[in-house]
C-alpha cells in the first residue's frame, strides 16, 4: 500500500520547541500556577518542583513555543528542504501556513513525521489557533472521518497497531541503516541552545536534519532506495 504513494504528494515535516518564556521566573503568577499544576505528574514522577521542571514546559502547546518547523519534499529527482524559523512564532506560523495552502492544502497531499500525529501536527494547529493563524485545511481535522486526515506517521506505521510501543527516530534510522550527520544536538538541547546560547541556525539544522531522516525512514518502509546526498537541494 504504501508503495503506491507517489513522493511528490507528501510534505515530510518536524518541528523544534522551546518553553515559551526563558525560566520558570519569567513567567505571569497567574501562568507559574498553571504550570505547576500541568507539571504535578511530572514532580511526583521524578521528585522535582515546578521550577525545575520548567525546561520540559515545551512538549506543551499551552506553555511552550515552535521556534523552527522544517519540512521537505520531492520534486523531479531532487529532495527539497526549507525551514521556517525565528523569534516571532506567528510569522513563521503564518509562512508555513501559506506554503501548505499553496502546494500542499488538497485531498492528494499528505503531511508526514515520526509520531507526527501525538506530537507535530496538533501541536502546529494548537499554536496556530492561540496565534490566530488561519488552519489550512490539511491541519484542520474538525468534522473529519478517520479516513480523510491525510496525516502518515512513520512511528504509527511501525508499531503495526501495538499502541504500547515507542520507536525513537534515531533507533529506526540504526536498524535501517540510515545514514545520519554526527548529531550537534538533540531535543532535550534546543530550549538552552534558543535561550542561552540564541542559535536559531543550529536549531534548524538540527531539525532539517530530523525531516531528511524521516523522509529516508519512509523510503526504507517502501522499499525504495535512499535519497542520495547530491539529491537534497536546501531552500
Amino acid at each position: 500500500m504504501l508503495n503506491q504513494l507517489a513522493a511528490d504528494r507528501i510534505l515530510f515535516l518536524d518541528i523544534e520547541t522551546v518553553p515559551a518564556s526563558p525560566n520558570f521566573n519569567a513567567l505571569s503568577e497567574k501562568m507559574k500556577s498553571l504550570w505547576e499544576k500541568k507539571s504535578r505528574r511530572l514532580q511526583a514522577e521524578e521528585e522535582q518542583t515546578a521550577d525545575a521542571l520548567y525546561n520540559r514546559a515545551g512538549i506543551f502547546a499551552e506553555f511552550g513555543k515552535i521556534v523552527c518547523i522544517s519540512c521537505g519534499f520531492s520534486s523531479g529527482k531532487e529532495f527539497r528542504v526549507k525551514s521556517f524559523y525565528g523569534d516571532d512564532e506567528k510569522i513563521l506560523l503564518e509562512e508555513f501556513a501559506e506554503m501548505l495552502k499553496r502546494y500542499f492544502d488538497n485531498r492528494d497531499s499528505l503531511l508526514c513525521a515520526h509520531n507526527g500525529k501525538e506530537f507535530d501536527f496538533p501541536y502546529i494547529a494548537r499554536r496556530m489557533l492561540v496565534k490566530g493563524v488561519e488552519l489550512p485545511a490539511i491541519l484542520d481535522l474538525a468534522g473529519k472521518k478517520p479516513w480523510e486526515v491525510n496525516h502518515l506517521d512513520t512511528m504509527e506505521l511501525w508499531k503495526f497497531g501495538d499502541y504500547k510501543h515507542y520507536t525513537s527516530l534515531e533507533l529506526l534510522a540504526a536498524i535501517f541503516d540510515i545514514p545520519t550527520p554526527k548529531d550537534d544536538i538533540d531535543g532535550s538541547m534546543v530550549g538552552k541552545v534558543y535561550w542561552e546560547d540564541k542559535d536559531l541556525d543550529r536549531i534548524a539544522t538540527y531539525c532539517q536534519k530530523d525531516v531528511i531522516t524521516i523522509a529516508q525512514l519512509f523510503r526504507r518502509y517502501q522499499g525504495l532506495a535512499l535519497i542520495r546526498e547530491e539529491e537534497v537541494v536546501f531552500t
